[in-house]
Order: structure tokens, then C-alpha cells, then sequence
């Protein structure tokens, strides 16, 4: 039996090979390639175009690059989330900012939100983690598939979306499904259903 070895890079070497490329991302140095699909983007896009309109009529600091990765400081690992919301008045504290759209402290981040796609584990395990660990005020997990586990979604699976809101160290996790109007602790007057995010 032939074991292939894969290659572990560093979370440096990935930044400077696939910074620019927003097909892939690091997890504890394993290279792991993103393949969203049309109706992934849509769901993306309209999020991130909800929550511009947020921003706006609120008139806060805040927005949504369009390229940006987050660097966990002490391991090899660089998250590219689908949708990620910074407060540029905390920018001024980011070591690499200035010189590349890379995020190392959980303050400048206000709300990230993964579109689950095949590697539904990671959005629902693995980021869970490390995002609280950040400690990101809100985390959306955006599974307009229905394609996590029964644990997480519940049964029968169906499009659900689960905005953890941190409290201390840990996520209180809330599902949204159907016409369920979702609740936003960073956006509290924002006016979107499940339903109308799932368009797709």
C-alpha cells in the first residue's frame, strides 16, 4: 500500500503563493482548494449586498472587502471567508493590513459568514472554534443546501442558516429556516428572512 505524503507550507509561504488566489486556503498547513459553485456566489453576493445596505443606512465604520484572509496567529492556518465584515477604525492595529488585505486580530472583524459548501465540516466544526477563539462577535453558517449534518441543521435537513452570537468565549447558536426572520446582534434593524437568502 503506497501512502501519498501531502506537502504542509507555512502560513507565510501560503500568503505569499496564494494570497492573491481566492480559490484556496490554509488549514494547519494543508492546502485546501475552495471550488464554489454560480448559485454559492449568488448566496455570497446577496449577503454581502444586504449587509452593505446595513452599513449604509447606519452610517458605521464598517465594510466589506472584497479580498481578505485571516491569519491565526501561532498555527499555519488562513481562513478566506465567503463574507467578511471589518471595522476600519481597529485597521490601524493590523500589522500586515497596509501591505496586504490580511487580518490577524479578531477585533477588526464584526461578522463573517461561510456559504457551506462540500466541506460543510469545517464551516460547522473547525471555524466554530477558531472564530470564537478570535473572539468574532458573529459568525453566520449559510447552508442553502441543507447539506450538514442532522446535529446541526436538524431533521429533516433543510436550507438553514445559524448565526452564532459570541457570549464570553463560546457561540449561543440560533437556526433560521423558511420565513424565520434572522436576528443579528450587529445588525439588529436588518429586515432578511431565510427564505429570501436562499434564492438559489
Amino acid at each position: 500500500m503506497v501512502q501519498s505524503l501531502i506537502k504542509l507550507i507555512t502560513v507565510n509561504e501560503f500568503i505569499t503563493q496564494y494570497g492573491d488566489h481566492d480559490n484556496y486556503e490554509l488549514i494547519d498547513g494543508e492546502l485546501m482548494e475552495m471550488e464554489p459553485t454560480g448559485p454559492h456566489e449568488q448566496v455570497s453576493s446577496l449577503i454581502g449586498r444586504k449587509l452593505n445596505v446595513e452599513i449604509d443606512h447606519q452610517d458605521l465604520p464598517y465594510f466589506i472587502p472584497h479580498r481578505c484572509l485571516i491569519k491565526l496567529l501561532g498555527t499555519d492556518t488562513a481562513f478566506r471567508p465567503d463574507v467578511i465584515v471589518l471595522d476600519q477604525t481597529q485597521l490601524i492595529n493590523e500589522p500586515l493590513w497596509q501591505k496586504e488585505p490580511v487580518i490577524t486580530s479578531g477585533k477588526s472583524i464584526k461578522l463573517i459568514a461561510e456559504v457551506v459548501s462540500t466541506n460543510w465540516q469545517n464551516d460547522y466544526a473547525r471555524k466554530v472554534e477558531d472564530y470564537a477563539l478570535l473572539g468574532i462577535p458573529e459568525y453566520w453558517i449559510v447552508d442553502y443546501l441543507g447539506i450538514g449534518g442532522r446535529e446541526y441543521i436538524g431533521k429533516p435537513k433543510q436550507p438553514t442558516i445559524t448565526i452564532c452570537t459570541l457570549v464570553g468565549d463560546e457561540y449561543q447558536k440560533r437556526l433560521f429556516q423558511n420565513n424565520d426572520q434572522l436576528v443579528s446582534s450587529i445588525f439588529p434593524n436588518l429586515k432578511l428572512t431565510a427564505k429570501q437568502v436562499f434564492i438559489v
